[in-house]
C-alpha cells in the first residue's frame, strides 16, 4: 500500500530552508545562515541554518529519546515505513532531480537515475530489517546454550559529501533505520536541500520525530560535536581520506564503530584482447560519470601499447561529442565542477601533466565559470600529479604499458584501494588479475559496479566497511552473546 499525497509536492515545496530536528523544522539558534549557490551560474539556491553545537546536541538528544520505541519496533513495521518513504521518494523523483542538479550541478537525466538508485536501497534495506537473525551455538558444557542476539548500534552520526548527496544519504540512513538506528545526518554544506527535501519525504512517510535528524551547516563544529558526544554510538562517512583520517582519531576518545568510504585513485586498464567498444564504453562511465567527481572514478587509465592508438582515437571520438552546460538544458552530458577550488585543482593537474610531457589529445582548457572541457591526456607518467591525487574532474589521463606484471604493479602502488577495472577477453587474466588488485572492488569488462545488492567500499586508505547489500546492514548492529545453564 503505497501513500502517495495527492497532489504531489513541487520543488519548491520540497526545498526546505530550515534544518530537521525532533520532527521540528528549525533555525540556527543565533539566526546564522548558509547560501547554497547553483555551480553553473553561481545563482543562490537557498539559505539554510548555519547551526552550533547546541543545536547539534539537541538533535543527538532527540535520536536518543526516539532510539527505544524505533529499535523495540518490530522489524516488519520498520520495513513498512521505509518501503512508504521508499514510494513517495520515486513519485517525486523529478522535483528530487531538480533540487539536485540545482545544488550540486549534474544533468537531470543523471540526477533522475541518482534518484533511482539511491531508492533502490531504501527498498533493499526495508526488505533486510526482518532478515536480522542471530544463531544458536552448540555450547561446550552439558545443560548450557550459547545465543548470539543482534542488536541496534545506537545513534549514528551519518556525514555525506556533496557528490551523491541523495543516494549517499539513502544508503547510509536506509540501513541504520532498517536495523533500529536513529540518526543525525550532516549534508555537505554545498548541497543541503537534497537532505531536506529527502527528510520531508520521511516525515510524510510517517517515520516518527527524532528517528531521522538532519543538521545543517558548516562541517568543523557539527563534526566535532557529533564526535565528542558519548551518545553516538557509530559514524558512518563519505569524503575526503584527509578529513576521514581526522574523524576516525577522533572517534577513537570514545571508541565510536565507523565506517569510512574515502578517496580512491581508480586504476582502469585495458588488455591488447579487450573488446575495444566495450572498454571504450566502461571507460566513458566510469570517468566522466557525474563529470569524474565519483569516488570510484577511473583515475589512472593503462592501456596496453597494442590496443593503445586504437583505444585513444575511439576515446577521443566519443568525448568530443559530449555536451558541456549548465544540468538543466537539454543533451547535455557534463554538468559544472562544483566549485572554484575543484576547477583549481583539474587545471593544476592538467598544467602539471604537460610541463611533464603529457600530451592534450582533447580539452584540456576552462570553458567559463565552473565549466572544464572533457579532456584526454597521453603520456601520463607515474612523475605527474595526477598519477599520485585523485582528479576529481573530467580528466582521462592515460597510462601506456607492455606487461601484465608491470601494470599490476603500478596499479597497486598507491595507498589507495577503492575500485580498480580492467578489460579483457581471456579468462586465465581475468582471475589471476583480478585476484592481484589490491581493491575492494573490481569491474571486469564493466564500469559500472555500484548497485543495492554489491557491497560497496574499499581497503587500505580507502575506507572501513562495506555499504550495500547484506553486509550493509551488519555496520549499523552489534552482537550480543547469552550464555544460559539450565537451573535443573
Amino acid at each position: 500500500m503505497h501513500h502517495t499525497p495527492e497532489p504531489l509536492l513541487t520543488a519548491n515545496d520540497l526545498r526546505k530552508n530550515a534544518a530537521f530536528v525532533a520532527g521540528e523544522w528549525i533555525a540556527a539558534d543565533n539566526g546564522a545562515t548558509l547560501a547554497v549557490h547553483n555551480p553553473a551560474d553561481d545563482a543562490v539556491v537557498g539559505l539554510v541554518p548555519d547551526l552550533g553545537a547546541a543545536e547539534v546536541t539537541r538533535a543527538i538528544a532527540a535520536a536518543n529519546a526516539a532510539l527505544p520505541a524505533w529499535r523495540s519496533r518490530p522489524p516488519m513495521e520498520r520495513a513498512t515505513l521505509l518501503k512508504r518513504w521508499n514510494a513517495l521518494i520515486l513519485a517525486h523523483k523529478e522535483p528530487l532531480a531538480e533540487i539536485l542538479t540545482a545544488e550540486q550541478g549534474k544533468p537531470l537525466a543523471e540526477a533522475g537515475g541518482e534518484i533511482v538508485y539511491g531508492a533502490s536501497f531504501v527498498e533493499w534495506f526495508a526488505e533486510e530489517a526482518p532478515r536480522i537473525a542471530g544463531e544458536v551455538i552448540p555450547s561446550p558444557r552439558a545443560g548450557s546454550r550459547i545465543i548470539v542476539q543482534k542488536h541496534a548500534v545506537g545513534v549514528c552520526a551519518l556525514i555525506i559529501p556533496w557528490n551523491f548527496p541523495n543516494a549517499l544519504f539513502l544508503r547510509k540512513a536506509a540501513a541504520a533505520l532498517a536495523a533500529g538506528c536513529t540518526v543525525v545526518i550532516k549534508p555537505s554544506e554545498f548541497t543541503p536541500f537534497s537532505a531536506l527535501a529527502l527528510a520531508e519525504l520521511a516525515r510524510l512517510a510517517g517515520i516518527p520525530d527524532g528517528v531521522l535528524n538532519v543538521v545543517t551547516g558548516m562541517p568543523q563544529e557539527i563534526g566535532r560535536t557529533l564526535m565528542e558526544s558519548t551518545v553516538v554510538r557509530k559514524l558512518s562517512f563519505t569524503g575526503s581520506t584527509r578529513v576521514g583520517k581526522m574523524l576516525l582519531a577522533q572517534t577513537g576518545d570514545t571508541v565510536k564503530k565507523a565506517s569510512l568510504e574515502l578517496g580512491g585513485n581508480a586504476p582502469l586498464i585495458v588488455f591488447d584482447d579487450a573488446d575495444l567498444n566495450r572498454a571504450v564504453d566502461g571507460c566513458i562511465a566510469s570517468k566522466f560519470r557525474n563529470n569524474g567527481q565519483t569516488c570510484v572514478c577511473a583515475n589512472r587509465i593503462f592501456v596496453q601499447a597494442g590496443i593503445h592508438n586504437a583505444f585513444v582515437a575511439r576515446l577521443k571520438t566519443v568525448v568530443e561529442a559530449m555536451k558541456v552546460g549548465p544540468g538543466n538544458e537539454p543533451s547535455v552530458s557534463n554538468g559544472p565542477l562544483i566549485n572554484a577550488a575543484a576547477i583549481a585543482k583539474v587545471e593544476r593537474h592538467v598544467t602539471d601533466a604537460v610541463a611533464k610531457g603529457a600530451t592534450v589529445v582533447t580539452g584540456g582548457k576552462r570553458l567559463h565559470g565552473l565549466f572544464y572541457q572533457p579532456t584526454i591526456l597521453t603520456g601520463a607518467t607515474e612523475a605527474m600529479e595526477l598519477a599520485h591525487d585523485e582528479t576529481f574532474g573530467p580528466v582521462a589521463a592515460i597510462f601506456r604499458f607492455e606487461t601484465e606484471k608491470e601494470v599490476v604493479d603500478a596499479a597497486n602502488s598507491t595507498p589507495y584501494g577503492l575500485a580498480a577495472y580492467f578489460f579483457t577477453r581471456d579468462a586465465d587474466r581475468i582471475f589471476r588479475v583480478a585476484d592481484a588488485l589490491e581493491t575492494g572492488m573490481v569491474g571486469i569488462n564493466e564500469g559500472l559496479i555500484s548497485n543495492s545488492v554489491a557491497p560497496f567500499g574499499g581497503i587500505k586508505e580507502s575506507g572501513l566497511g562495506r555499504e550495500g547489500s547484506t553486509h550493509g546492514i551488519e555496520e549499523y548492529l552489534e552482537m550480543k552473546t547469552l550464555t544460559i545453564s539450565s537451573s535443573l
